[in-house]
């Protein structure tokens, strides 16, 4: 094992373990969780999949809303639709959001997983929107 040079490193290190840990502990109670799973195939990632990603865990984290697990999934067949992703809320169906970007994915979070509201950009769109 590599010799740890500052305290930075330390914190570093000690941060990883400790979101493995959690991890590990959310995934025993998975269906009581929202789950995001964000779509990184090439073309999610080229689309900005990752930095959606890191948006969500960050932005949650910020926001305090712990009942969440963020992973990440192989293409999910929209790549028209890219970067996409999966919420599913406690006892619901599974919802996709296409083009989803840092302003949609605050969005996601303010509206759907906050107020429980559904927002456009589903997909395949399976509701109307008030007009």
């Amino acid at each position: 094992m590599a010799k740890i040079k500052s305290f930075d490193e330390l914190k570093k290190i000690k941060e990883k373990v400790q979101s493995n840990v959690e991890l590990r502990e959310k995934g025993e109670n998975i269906d009581n969780l929202i789950q995001i799973k964000v779509a990184m195939a090439t073309c999610g990632i080229a689309s900005g999949a990752r930095e959606v990603m890191n948006f969500l865990i960050d932005e949650l984290a910020k926001e305090g809303i712990n009942n969440v697990v963020v992973t990440q999934t192989g293409c999910m067949g929209y790549c028209y639709a890219e970067p996409t992703i999966e919420l599913t809320m406690p006892n619901s169906e599974p919802v996709v959001y296409g083009d989803v970007t840092i302003e949609r994915a605050k969005e996601v979070i303010e509206k759907h997983i906050k107020k429980g509201e559904l927002i456009d950009g589903i997909i395949p769109v399976t509701h109307k929107t008030i007009e």
